[in-house]
């Protein structure tokens, strides 16, 4: 297994000089890749997730076709809940699914603590077979508490979050117990995939810009907080992410990350001094730029690599996940363009 500490991927997200800027895409292992399609077939994501040998062939493919710097853990966020029996599935075309969403204390013993070794052994043979092969760093993840709650009290996908803010606003003890539980278990989700051999972590808090800066600071930044700092020990960089959350930047920071995610809607050099330059960045080009035809994707990746100017620290991928659209192809060019543009 190679050193892969001195990679361009682990450089940046330490501020250090690196050969290129690195990339790697969220949702880069997916529907957009025909081999992934060929592969996966029909069926639950999840069944997936628990194959190790097919999970690991998924993470790898991008790697092999885009020259990525970095491989993302074929895996998901509700895989944790899951595991420990509350009832949730992935839906093809919706998202997660939960049979009895969270209602009220009771529900909270469907929550019990994470025992990776017992739960999810599949995951960790996954990180295991991809360590044993990657000559780039491997990043597990988990998602953040609040998002994951949303899933729970929703019961699928919500574009308002009504239910989940009603809890959290009126019932301020309950929800604190809840998301309490949910950081732990997204930590010990994120420290078995680093003790198995990730060499970097991300917390998805895909839908915190959701809330305002006050509710995120008063009812979610503790409980991101306490997953940060329970990685601490494991020396290993941890990235934050969310969307919409340009006027959370500061606070994302706050939580605990080496390096903060920036989405589309905020110019990245604008972003970097929101989340401050002692931190590293990653984004941001807008997803469905990479539709456009390729004048105009290459104009806008090279109006990221202009405001960043060259700082260390920048980790180019998009602002949210690969559409399923993206013709593959225009990512293997977005990553030569980056890694030619940068080069030192």
């Amino acid at each position: 297994m190679p050193d892969l500490q001195d990679s361009p991927f682990l450089r940046a997200c330490r501020q250090e000089p690196v050969p290129h800027t690195p990339v790697w895409f969220m949702r880069q292992a997916g529907r957009s890749l025909p081999e992934y399609r060929e592969l996966r077939g029909t069926g639950s994501i999840l069944d997936a997730i628990h194959t190790p040998d097919l999970a690991t062939e998924i993470t790898l493919q991008p790697v092999r076709r885009h020259g990525v710097d970095a491989a993302v853990l074929f895996s998901d966020i509700v895989v944790p809940i899951q595991a420990v029996g509350f009832g949730v599935d992935v839906v093809p075309g919706t998202g997660p699914v939960v049979e009895e969403p969270f209602a009220g204390a009771g529900d909270l013993e469907r929550l019990r603590p994470l025992e990776p070794e017992q739960d999810i052994p599949y995951v960790l043979e996954t990180v295991r077979n991809l360590v044993d092969v990657l000559e780039v760093p491997l990043l597990g993840f988990a998602g953040a508490p609040f998002t994951v709650a949303s899933y729970l009290i929703e019961g699928r996908p919500s574009r308002t979050y009504a239910k989940t803010k009603a809890m959290m606003l009126g019932e301020p003890a309950l929800w604190h117990d809840l998301i309490d539980r949910l950081a732990d278990l997204a930590l010990g989700f994120v420290r078995a995939q680093v003790e198995a051999g990730a060499s970097a972590i991300q917390l998805f808090d895909s839908w915190a810009g959701a809330l305002t800066p006050e509710q995120y600071e008063a009812h979610v930044l503790p409980a991101s907080r306490k997953v940060f700092d329970g990685l601490a020990d494991l020396g290993v960089p941890r990235v934050h992410f969310g969307v919409g959350t340009g006027e959370l930047l500061g606070l994302f920071a706050d939580a605990g990350a080496d390096v903060v995610g920036v989405d589309w809607r905020v110019p990245i050099d604008a972003g970097w001094e929101r989340i401050g330059l002692d931190k590293g960045i990653q984004g941001n080009l807008d997803p469905a730029a990479c539709l456009a035809p390729w004048p105009a994707v290459e104009h806008e990746v090279r109006g990221v690599l202009n405001r960043i100017a060259g700082r260390p620290g920048h980790i180019f991928n998009l602002g949210h996940g690969v559409l399923p659209e993206t013709d593959p192809t225009v990512l293997t060019r977005i990553v030569e363009l980056v890694h030619e543009r940068t080069a030192a």
